[in-house]
């Protein structure tokens, strides 16, 4: 099996060691591609006005500077140009891609865009939070149960246009109370705000800010699964259409 890796966080980021000795685990041809600098919260986006510059750091294992996607497409399209992907992993993520969190994340892009190019791909997060902190995660967690889940997943196989979003959660691998299939949840809209500020000569800038609050984590969500310490696994679908409202819409519109 050939193994694409990427991820958001860069390729510097101890998330993408952790997801290189998963990947290992299950393969012995694996290649990393991933993004020069962190790249998190690009979400789906492509490089078009500028070039994308590509470094060979080891064998395997590449740094573009550029987003997730483009190290997908660079991976796919260059790298290993002729010999596609049988699977596409994007992570591990340094924090949960849960909820709202996935239209925003570099980590599901690279998933989504190894769907697009027809692989099977899969995003990996590990969660942080009141148990750990954000330089303190529990990365065992995500490498010891991993290979298992992925193992699982692969010999499952994602429908077409369909990827994987697997979040592990803030405990220590023994800890961990089972595996979920779940819905993206929904947090509350005010969890995400402007912190201005004043720079040296008084002019203002501002810092999109995120704060912590009260939710109620809906039942069967990916939110509800890392509360109760379980391994979230969520099918998300490339085709957004709400297919249930074209009736309503078409009868509105005619």
């Amino acid at each position: 099996m050939r193994i694409l890796i990427t991820n958001d966080d860069g390729i510097h980021a101890p998330g993408l060691e952790v997801l290189e000795r998963i990947a290992a685990a299950i393969s012995d041809e694996v290649y990393t591609v991933a993004p020069e600098s962190d790249q998190s919260g690009v979400a789906h986006s492509l490089s078009l006005n500028d070039p994308l510059r590509l470094r060979e750091i080891s064998k395997r294992r590449y740094a573009v500077r550029g987003t997730p996607t483009d190290c997908v497409i660079m991976g796919v399209r260059n790298i290993l140009h002729g010999r596609k992907p049988d699977l596409v992993l994007s992570g591990v993520n340094r924090g949960q891609n849960v909820a709202e969190d996935v239209t925003y994340s570099g980590t599901i892009a690279g998933a989504m865009e190894g769907t697009i190019l027809g692989i099977p791909s899969i995003a990996l997060s590990q969660a942080y939070g009141l148990v750990s902190e954000r330089f303190n995660l529990h990365w065992e967690t995500a490498e010891k149960h991993a290979p298992a889940v992925l193992k699982k997943l692969i010999a499952q196989g994602p429908p077409p246009g369909v990827l994987y979003n697997v979040n592990f959660p803030d405990c220590p691998p023994d800890e961990v109370a089972g595996v979920a299939v779940t819905a993206q949840g929904v947090r509350a809209a005010d969890l995400i705000g402007i912190d201005a500020r004043m720079d040296g000569r008084g002019m203002p800038y501002y810092w999109i800010a995120f704060q912590r609050g009260a939710y109620t984590p809906g039942p069967g969500t990916d939110l509800e699964a890392l509360a109760q310490r379980k391994i979230s696994v969520t099918p998300l679908r490339l085709d957004l259409t709400d297919k249930s409202a074209m009736t309503a819409l078409a009868a509105a519109l005619a």
